[in-house]
């Protein structure tokens, strides 16, 4: 079965750290550009970064390459996505994304339809 299962959300205090971990089954992530997504209350889903096979990574915000750091962890099929510094601003639901399209269609000018979604895993930023 192909899946994508995203773990790790929860609490956390303003400033702290958090590392997301995004789990596939039935096909071979390494394979793969993977991107994490957020989707904030009551906002629309947003990519926040995205990284191809090579490791090359790409932020839609500036601000957020001191912040997040996605992790390739190929022995274990997974994907991790590191984050620092966190503010009640980065609270919402966190999706991890995996597609095959080639890197600066998919990742670069974010035209490309990514082939499987996880489901998603709450982050929560106290105030």
């Amino acid at each position: 079965q192909v899946q994508l299962v995203e773990s790790g959300g929860g609490l956390v205090q303003p400033g702290g750290s958090l590392r997301l971990s995004c789990a596939a089954s039935g096909f071979a992530l390494e394979n793969y550009n993977v991107a994490w997504f957020r989707q904030a209350p009551g906002k629309e889903r947003e990519r926040l970064l995205c990284k191809d096979d090579a490791g090359n990574t790409v932020y839609s915000q500036d601000s957020d390459k001191e912040r997040f750091t996605i992790f390739r962890d190929n022995a274990n099929n997974t994907v991790h996505l590191q984050m620092n510094g966190l503010q009640p601003e980065d609270t919402g639901v966190y999706y991890c994304a995996a597609g095959s399209q080639d890197f600066f269609r998919l990742c670069i000018i974010g035209a490309g339809t990514m082939d499987y979604w996880g489901k998603g895993t709450l982050v929560t930023v106290l105030p």
